[in-house]
């Protein structure tokens, strides 16, 4: 070698040393720290993992313990920024497995890793980024650049890697060192690193391999620390508050065992600026929830709370962790109560930043999420089913993102939650009472009842729904199973809570003859109109349906309006092109333009809509109607607005089914025969129409997919964003709207709603049946605002109840006849009894006065 050569040699050996050795300003470094005595799946506050069931502590380290593709755990609170500067990270690393070699199998560093979002926590799912690391042959590489590292172990070394701008580029050098000695045995360099490459996420990541981790250091001054982008041990919560009954859900990380196994409940009492403890409660070991229920809550006040966790730190020594909010007042002397509904939580648009903001705007008072909090390939990595609690982590991690987008405006609102088909890893579901399927996949869903174990349903289900009311009758269905329909009185709205798949029958089941693959008929010659209906088929079932009727009646804690929330709509509002005997087709349709009309689709017969079976169908919706109730729902993807109808058009209540928050399934409503006694100037898919089933149903409003000019397209064009229902005490209306996820409500420039809405009606539209007669006038004294129930004398029967709006009522029937009246005042127990109340016709003037 020559002394110029030499001097080169020396030279880069010089820069390179500067490189890993310059110290890096103190604000920006990072160090982790595991406890030593406590072993747990989740690696602590700072730090995301994929997959969560992969990594674990154990003696004081961390440990990808699956051998498998690209499992990594990015580091939350550090990211590189697009600022000009230098950064350090280092890490020491050893095989678990020392005697095994995988194929394709590497260890190190993901540097820069982001998504499309510009959020750390969708990096944190799906960011790619630059990796750097040491092979199991020991070759050192970054990216592409690949070098011979002269390493005869992997089974405790040091990588370390570091940056310097060189001109208006970046060189990296990622060298493998003696941990102990710190000698270098190899160094690797790449140039020309683009600044863009190195803003991000930073991870460790785990290829085809089982290693541990420890002394994880970054630091620099292209490092940005933001400590408060932690996330757990209380990693959100839900809450409702009814009947001065507060129920409140702690969603926790997995802790381990030798961990605090309890949380506290803290408040703030009136004036006092101190936090008490209230109560404790222990985490469940697989739903890792903590719930509280707690009866004679002060509702008339704002109520600061705060969940406090114990967790064990690196020096064995608990601190305590805090997950902080607001119970609001019970609203019940606001004029108009907001309500948000949300469906179909895939990951596309995750974390759903534009969402979360543009429904703050809308300042809701309610939060209710109709189902599909998750789908099976949130998060990537597909599905883990066995074993159990494996399972149950595999969920969690997909749960938890959905805590992570939504936790800010969990912390200050009640919310109803909702599991649906794709929540217990099913694409439909049957519940047919809880029983067991008869297998797996496709034939085991299509079976009726559940595919995963029960205590893998009870835990999902705890992680949604144990913060609800609690159940009108808790009395388990099949393999002991839960269930969580109830009602729930907020703000004066009295809302009843159902399953509407839980005891549904599978249409498989029922019809042999139709041939029904995930429900649709695959017969050719099979009538869903004339043939669906059979005996035996059951929607709601028996219990619900008791449920209603005693619901319906129920007028307690000043209620004034009555809606009912479901996972789906009572009705199928879906076309496609010819003759279809499935949906599978729906991703590939094309989206059209704005003003197109698609020519040649037909309505269908989708059993997982609630049009199937009918006769459950005009049960629900007779039951619904009795309490001039209504409907919010989802899970179809396409958001709608109609009047349903079970003997007549426009004989029973109102439905808002709102649409997905993002959509990989975006269906839509185009039928070739335009609508009966549609309104002037609207579109042809609006007015009377029967579905497939051929149940009644008048289509006021759809927000059907069309090319929006939004970016990106795959989350904007297939009609995604969410739904708004404002109820007005002082009118008695119910104002319906329907809004895409990239309308600001705050800047009408944005876009406003989706053509059709918004939709005001009136409470008593939703039991707009026309009348046979009516009875005389009821005019009330000495009682404002009270309870009417009408009664057929002749049946006994209910036929409605109805809290008026003032002091005059004239009840309409719906044929002639003698009834009872009764007007009350439920709060009070003040009643009076009309008996023998003759109808008269429309025509007729008669008034009952009626004095308290």
């Amino acid at each position: 070698m020559s002394q110029l050569q030499l001097r080169k040699v020396m030279f880069a050996i010089c820069i390179l040393v500067s490189l890993l050795t310059s110290p890096a300003l103190p604000a920006q470094q990072f160090h982790s720290a595991w406890p030593k005595d406590i072993q747990r799946v989740w690696a602590g506050p700072e730090y995301w993992a994929n997959r969560l069931q992969d990594w674990r502590i154990s003696n004081g380290r961390l440990e990808c313990i699956t051998s498998d593709a690209d499992r990594n755990i990015h580091l939350l609170t550090h990211q590189l920024i697009k600022q000009k500067g230098s950064f350090e990270m280092s890490v020491r690393l050893g095989r678990i497995d020392t005697d095994q070699k995988a194929e394709n199998c590497w260890v190190g560093f993901r540097i820069g890793a982001k998504g499309r979002f510009d959020d750390y926590r969708e990096s944190a799912i799906y960011g790619k980024g630059i990796d750097a690391g040491i092979t199991a042959d020991s070759k050192l590489f970054i990216n592409d650049t690949v070098l011979d590292a002269d390493v005869s172990s992997l089974d405790d070394i040091e990588l370390r890697i570091s940056t310097r701008m060189n001109g208006d580029r970046y060189k990296l050098a990622l060298a493998v060192c003696n941990p102990k000695t710190g000698k270098k045995y190899d160094i690797l360099t790449r140039e020309q690193i683009r600044v863009s490459e190195l803003i991000g996420n930073l991870a460790l990541v785990c290829e085809n391999g089982r290693f541990w981790f420890s002394d994880w250091k970054v630091s620099g001054s292209k490092v940005k620390v933001n400590k408060d982008q932690t996330f757990g041990p209380i990693l959100f919560a839900q809450h409702t508050l009814s009947r001065d009954i507060l129920k409140m859900t702690a969603q926790m990380a997995p802790v381990g065992k030798a961990d605090s196994q309890s949380v506290r409940l803290q408040v703030k009492e009136k004036n006092s600026s101190d936090w008490k403890n209230v109560a404790e409660a222990k985490i469940h070991k697989l739903a890792r929830t903590a719930t509280f229920r707690i009866e004679n809550w002060d509702s008339s006040r704002n109520t600061p709370y705060r969940l406090a966790y114990a967790l064990t730190e690196a020096d064995g020594k608990p601190k305590d962790y805090y997950w902080q909010g607001t119970i609001r007042r019970q609203p019940i002397d606001k004029e108009t109560i907001v309500v948000a509904g949300f469906t179909g939580n895939n990951d596309t648009g995750f974390p759903n930043n534009d969402v979360v903001k543009h429904v703050r705007t809308h300042n809701p008072d309610l939060l209710v999420f109709t189902g599909d909090q998750i789908y099976e390939r949130v998060a990537g990595y597909g599905v883990q089913r066995t074993p159990l609690d494996a399972a149950c982590l595999d969920y969690l991690r997909k749960w938890y993102i959905w805590g992570w987008s939504y936790a800010d405006l969990l912390r200050y609102r009640p919310c109803i939650c909702l599991p649906d088909d794709h929540d217990v890893y099913h694409g439909n579901i049957w519940g047919a009472g809880g029983r067991p399927a008869k297998g797996q996949g496709q034939k085991g869903q299509d079976s009726g009842g559940y595919t995963m174990p029960a205590e893998w349903v009870k835990m999902v289900e705890r992680t949604q729904t144990s913060h609800l009311p609690d159940p009108y009758d808790p009395t388990p269905i099949e393999q002991g199973i839960g269930v969580y329909y109830c009602p729930m009185n907020y703000g004066g709205i009295s809302f009843a809570i159902i399953e509407d798949r839980k005891f549904k029958s599978s249409p498989t089941v029922m019809l042999p003859q139709a041939n029904v693959v995930n429900g649709w008929a695959k017969n050719p010659e099979f009538n869903a109109q004339k043939d669906a209906d059979v005996p035996g088929a059951v929607l709601l079932g028996e219990r619900q349906l008791k449920f209603l009727r005693d619901w319906a009646d129920d007028y307690r804690c000043g209620a004034w309006m009555k809606v009912v929330l479901s996972q789906t709509l009572f009705a199928n509002v879906a076309t496609l092109p010819g003759r279809a005997f499935g949906d599978d087709i729906v991703p590939t349709l094309r989206i059209t333009a704005p003003g197109q009309y698609p020519e040649g689709d037909m309505r269908v017969a989708d059993m997982d809509s609630d049009g199937w079976p009918q006769k459950g169908r005009n049960k629900a919706v007779s039951e619904m109607r009795r309490a001039f109730a209504f409907h919010l729902c989802g899970d179809q993807h396409l958001g709608s607005t109609i009047h349903y109808g079970v003997d007549e058009w426009n004989d029973a209540g109102f439905a808002l089914c709102v649409p997905a928050v993002s959509n990989i399934w975006p269906r839509r409503w185009f039928p070739s025969e335009p609508g009966k006694n549609r309104k002037p100037g609207s579109p042809k898919y609006t007015g009377d129409f029967k579905d497939g089933f051929g149940n009644l149903m008048t289509v006021h409003a759809v927000s059907n997919p069309v090319v929006s000019g939004q970016k990106p397209a795959d989350l904007h064009d297939r009609a995604t964003g969410y739904g708004i229902a404002k109820f007005n005490k002082a009118n008695r209306t119910i104002t319906i709207e329907c809004w895409p996820r990239y309308s600001d409500p705050a800047d009408p420039k944005t876009g406003g709603q989706y053509p059709g809405w918004p939709i005001t009606i009136n409470q008593q539209d939703n039991y707009s049946r026309k009348p046979a007669a009516y009875l005389p006038t009821i005019k009330v004294n000495g009682m404002k605002d009270p309870v009417v129930q009408v009664i057929d004398e002749s049946d006994g029967q209910i036929v409605y109840t109805l809290r008026i709006e003032g002091t005059s009522y004239r009840p309409k029937v719906f044929k002639a006849g003698t009834y009872t009246v009764k007007v009350s005042e439920p709060d009070t127990a003040q009643m009076k009894i009309l008996r023998n109340v003759r109808s008269i016709d429309s025509q007729e003037t008669k008034t009952i006065e009626v004095v308290f």
